[in-house]
């Protein structure tokens, strides 16, 4: 995906056989998912309400609600800026084991659109 991100100027997405996007890769970036993606990650002493306790930092795009996924010990935040969702994580007195703020990609925008990543 990231080859495809820097040589495309136009791709496609499939699932299952059948095209649920295309575009240029900023543009499919723009619309399907936020600027930048916050990975938390807290290990086995990850609080059980963690996911309620970050829900409202996630910035959902229209018709959806999920701005925040939670995956074992890994909860991502959809943001468009990162660095503060980070400082109302702290704010919250989250405490995780690594922090991570990237620029969203078009795995992130395969993730959304599908449902699973590349190799499930």
């Amino acid at each position: 995906m990231d080859e495809a991100e820097q040589l495309c100027d136009r791709l496609v997405v499939m699932d299952e056989g059948r095209i649920v996007a295309e575009g240029s890769p900023a543009a499919l970036i723009a619309e399907h998912v936020r600027r930048e993606v916050v990975e938390l990650r807290f290990g086995a002493d990850v609080p059980t309400d963690v996911a309620e306790r970050l829900a409202d930092l996630g910035a959902p795009l229209a018709g959806t609600a999920d701005g925040v996924t939670v995956e074992g010990d890994r909860i991502e935040i959809a943001a468009d800026d990162g660095d503060a969702a980070v400082s109302e994580v702290m704010a919250r007195g989250l405490r995780p084991r690594q922090v991570l703020v990237r620029r969203a990609t078009l795995e992130d925008v395969f993730l959304r659109l599908t449902g699973h990543g590349l190799g499930d």
